[in-house]
């Protein structure tokens, strides 16, 4: 009698089991199909954008684990050459998960291989992607490994897919002048046209310094919204939507594995360095290329070495 018991007990265990299990799958799937077609949503919305080829490109070797990310943003306007208004070492630390932010300010008097002595944002307009990354890695002797470029309006339609209720930001002041947008002082659910205007604003005391603080409080808004569990629907959408709103060299599977694999980790940390650094440069004019900040190299590289290698 208490054998049948048992037999029956391990049966309707069973079937509990074999439920649970096909729940499962068929939720696995579920997700796995909406994945995909999310994904496919955004592949649609890249064939409609105009972004330019890839750029020739020769990567610095890389190392187990460390990756750096060259992250240029420009703003065409419809032009054919541009100067980078944008120029952001991103550096992943795949071991301890934490990323370590450089932004270099755009008038750095730079030694340009080529060339004559021109501001840094002047690299992208003369060589491209290419010429850029020799001038930072020349200058500052820091591998770069991968690419990434943005333009301005591309950047608006990507934070509308990542973010389609706007990313919180604690806009500090009124902001209006030259960004094509009005913000007013406080926190504000900013869209993509928003937040881009509140990044590039630099008409006060702070001026360009005050913009690069704002592109990377930009960037921490922007980690944070990837890691919501709130949006993590709309990570495939997103990256299907980069194959033609960013110009990069990383394939689409890699950059989907690397999106999905910071948004799981949930333990992201994000360091952030601006170069030059404060007491490493003074301000000077030059009637061939305007005002401009002539820095003290030797100190730059060595603090950037110190803040890519320290934990």
């Amino acid at each position: 009698m208490e054998e049948q018991k048992e037999r029956r007990y391990q049966k309707k265990k069973l079937r509990k089991g074999r439920v649970l299990f096909t729940v499962l799958i068929l939720a696995l799937l579920g997700i796995g199909t909406y994945g995909v077609m999310q994904y496919r949503a955004g592949l649609q919305l890249a064939g409609e954008a105009n972004t330019a080829a890839p750029e020739p490109f020769v990567p610095d070797e890389k190392e187990d684990e460390t990756v750096n990310y060259l992250l240029l943003g420009i703003d065409t306007r419809g032009e054919e050459k541009s100067r980078t208004d944008t120029m952001m070492l991103v550096s992943w630390q795949k071991k301890t998960d934490e990323i370590k932010l450089v932004s270099f300010m755009r008038d750095i008097y730079a030694e340009i291989p080529g060339y004559q002595m021109y501001k840094l944002n002047t690299a992208y307009y003369l060589g491209g992607v290419q010429l850029t990354k020799d001038t930072i890695t020349s200058m500052f002797d820091v591998p770069i490994h991968h690419y990434a470029i943005v333009d301005f309006k591309n950047f608006e339609s990507l934070i509308d897919i990542l973010a389609p209720d706007g990313v919180e930001i604690d806009v500090e002041k009124n902001m209006s002048a030259n960004i094509g947008v009005s913000l007013t002082q406080g926190v504000q659910q900013l869209n993509g046209q928003q937040l881009l205007g509140y990044a590039r604003f630099r008409m006060d005391r702070e001026g360009d310094f005050g913009r690069v603080e704002r592109q990377q409080k930009v960037i921490e808004a922007l980690k944070n919204e990837v890691l919501s569990v709130g949006n993590v629907k709309n990570l495939p959408k997103l990256v299907g939507a980069t194959q033609g709103y960013i110009t990069t060299d990383v394939s689409s599977s890699d950059q989907l594995k690397t999106v999905l694999g910071v948004a799981m980790s949930g333990g992201v940390e994000i360091s952030k360095l601006t170069i030059p650094a404060e007491g490493t440069f003074v301000d000077r004019n030059y009637s061939r290329v305007g005002d401009v900040l002539e820095i003290d190299k030797e100190a730059n590289q060595q603090i950037l070495h110190d803040f890519l290698t320290s934990n």
